[in-house]
């Protein structure tokens, strides 16, 4: 049985955080919280910037990150739902949505874009909405 997974290599741990490298230009929480004390450190003393305001950038920013790890985390339960998909392909019998590409799939690939059936002929075929899959026939 072989399943290539050919996507952004993420691991993760027990907690589901990923361990990828953070872009050079992403702030962090922690950086957003330095960047907030140090403009609360050299505000215009004069004209003092409200704390509700300092409050709600916290709480934005906080929603924000919070998003985005909740989208890590879907995109990581949506690829092991693929996989678990392109298991139950193998040994079976698949026809494209176009009715052109027929046989036994061998292997599957996750690619970015979805999978991508390989038969026993060697024909690539995407698994995309229209296509049959059916018991493999017996021989």
């Amino acid at each position: 049985m072989a399943v290539d997974m050919n996507t952004n290599n993420t691991t993760y741990s027990n907690n589901t955080q990923p361990s990828e490298q953070k872009s050079k230009t992403s702030v962090d929480y922690q950086s957003f919280l330095k960047l907030l004390v140090a403009q609360m450190k050299n505000q215009d003393p004069t004209k003092p910037m409200d704390s509700t305001q300092y409050v709600a950038q916290l709480a934005t920013f906080s929603q924000v990150e919070q998003s985005v790890q909740m989208n890590k985390r879907l995109e990581y339960i949506l690829q092991s739902s693929a996989l678990s998909q392109a298991d139950s392909l193998i040994g079976r019998q698949l026809t494209s949505a176009d009715g052109k590409d027929t046989g036994v799939v061998k292997e599957v690939k996750l690619a970015s874009d979805g999978l991508i059936a390989i038969l026993a002929n060697g024909k690539e075929v995407p698994v995309l909405p229209g296509v049959s899959i059916k018991p493999a026939p017996t021989t």
